[in-house]
């Protein structure tokens, strides 16, 4: 009872997070610039910057592309890449100037972060407040995702992650649920989820080693 109870909950939230976004507005126009390149990973007031590529309640898979910094849908085998499951469970994007390079366990790209709030379009550039990370291995790569929460919304009270479990019970729950299965079953291996100050230490490891990789470029042109 209390799984069914559970997984209808989870698919009322989905459902609401896909309605509103398409009540709200088509997808940003695309970005002349470089999403990479363009913008700070961390702001003076010590929120993050997040480039929106998945907003919340879609399952379309678009991604920033390198070394272009351009948004673009996802293709496999000359198809588009539609996630079959729900709907993202929160607005899903990429912090610019960062790198999670294959020397760190990473998988060679930006950092991930899921922004948990109201859905924001595609293309878009917001802040958030980090309050930890949700940490995956897949395929034996680290796939670490910090997690966020958006200005002007009920969740930015919320510091880290227990607190979200007492404000908000059954959010931490949903996004686990949802990332250890989006692949199919047995496909991601959950590592646990980490404090604010893990997924500090995360971001500066990945701002790091961006920079360490625009200086090995630079040497090498």
């Amino acid at each position: 009872m209390l799984r069914l109870k559970f997984y209808f909950l989870l698919s009322l939230l989905l459902f609401f997070t896909s309605f509103v976004f398409a009540a709200n507005s088509v997808d940003a126009k695309t970005y002349e610039g470089n999403y990479i390149e363009d913008y700070l990973p961390i702001n003076e007031d010590g929120t993050i910057n997040a480039v929106i590529e998945i907003p919340a309640g879609t399952n379309e898979k678009w991604e920033v592309t390198k070394p272009d910094g351009k948004l673009e849908l996802e293709h496999k085998k000359g198809k588009p890449r539609i996630v079959k499951y729900l709907g993202y469970p929160g607005n899903y994007g990429m912090i610019p100037e960062t790198l999670m390079s294959e020397s760190v366990g990473g998988d060679g790209d930006p950092l991930d972060v899921l922004l948990i709030g109201a859905p924001v379009m595609r293309g878009k550039v917001v802040k958030g407040k980090l309050i930890g990370v949700l940490k995956f291995s897949d395929r034996g790569e680290r796939d670490d995702k910090l997690l966020a929460v958006l200005p002007e919304t009920a969740l930015y009270e919320v510091n880290n992650i227990s607190q979200l479990d007492e404000t908000f019970p059954g959010i931490t729950s949903i996004i686990k649920t949802w990332f250890l299965y989006y692949k199919g079953s047995g496909k991601m291996i959950f590592k646990g989820f980490g404090s604010v100050k893990e997924a500090k230490e995360i971001l500066n490891i990945a701002i790091k080693e961006y920079q360490k990789q625009k200086t090995i470029n630079r040497v090498n042109k």
